[in-house]
């Protein structure tokens, strides 16, 4: 019982860090666009938790923590002047960009922490537990389930303009190259990739750089500025 406490003690710190970001950033601030939708998303995981949905609690809850601190680490080094992660780096250099708009914000929020951060924290977590993969894909798939619901939502509610004007918006064009479902399953593999390279450090580490810079690539595309 005290060891289930302490972890959803750590669940409960991750979601009052995010509180305190959101209440101290201002509300078109692009890093505070993304943070309220990850805030949502832990809040789901909380309760799902909560509900006892997962079938391992203690593995959820892991997998949740490792997946937050990576991006609070990102927040806390772009906070210090010092050089967040390369996926992250687009998002945090265009945050206050008057040509990008709420909802590219949040997606590339969403491609940084899925393309990178979330196979880093599946290691992560199967350090912490003694476990391989195999054994935390199920949290992995449930997590992804709860994005990817909330995807759509996160489109409506900041897609700016009538359905029919949609068509023609270039925002509609340039977020349509980039899929959350697509982003989850190569996760899925980088993660194992990840740990079977665990014994070559310096092949992991080289393999963790580049698959850095690609989702920052491709973060930058997503925040490129459009026309009103």
């Amino acid at each position: 019982m005290a060891q289930c406490e302490q972890f959803t003690t750590a669940v409960d710190a991750v979601i009052s860090r995010m509180r305190a970001l959101d209440a101290a950033l201002p509300d078109r601030d692009g890093v505070a666009v993304f943070n309220r939708v990850y805030l949502t998303v832990t809040q789901a995981v909380d309760r799902d938790i909560d509900g006892a949905r997962f079938a391992d609690a203690r593995a959820a809850i892991t997998l949740d923590v490792r997946f937050a601190e990576r991006y609070l680490a990102a927040v806390e080094a772009a906070e210090d002047e010092r050089r967040p992660p390369a996926c992250w780096r687009p998002l945090f250099q265009m945050r206050r960009h008057p040509g990008v708009r709420p909802l590219q914000f949040a997606l590339a929020g969403i491609n940084a922490h899925i393309g990178h951060d979330l196979a880093l924290a599946v290691v992560d977590a199967c350090r912490s537990l003694g476990c391989e993969p195999a054994e935390l894909e199920d949290e992995f798939d449930r997590v992804g389930d709860l994005l990817v619901s909330l995807e759509e939502r996160i489109r409506e509610d900041l897609m700016p303009g009538p359905d029919l004007l949609q068509i023609a918006d270039p925002l509609t064009h340039l977020l349509g190259s980039w899929s959350l479902e697509r982003a989850r399953d190569a996760t899925w593999s980088t993660a194992r990739a990840l740990w079977a390279l665990r014994g070559l450090p310096d092949v992991a580490e080289e393999f963790t750089g580049r698959l850095d810079a690609a989702v920052g690539f491709a973060g930058r595309m997503l925040l490129t500025p459009l026309p009103d």
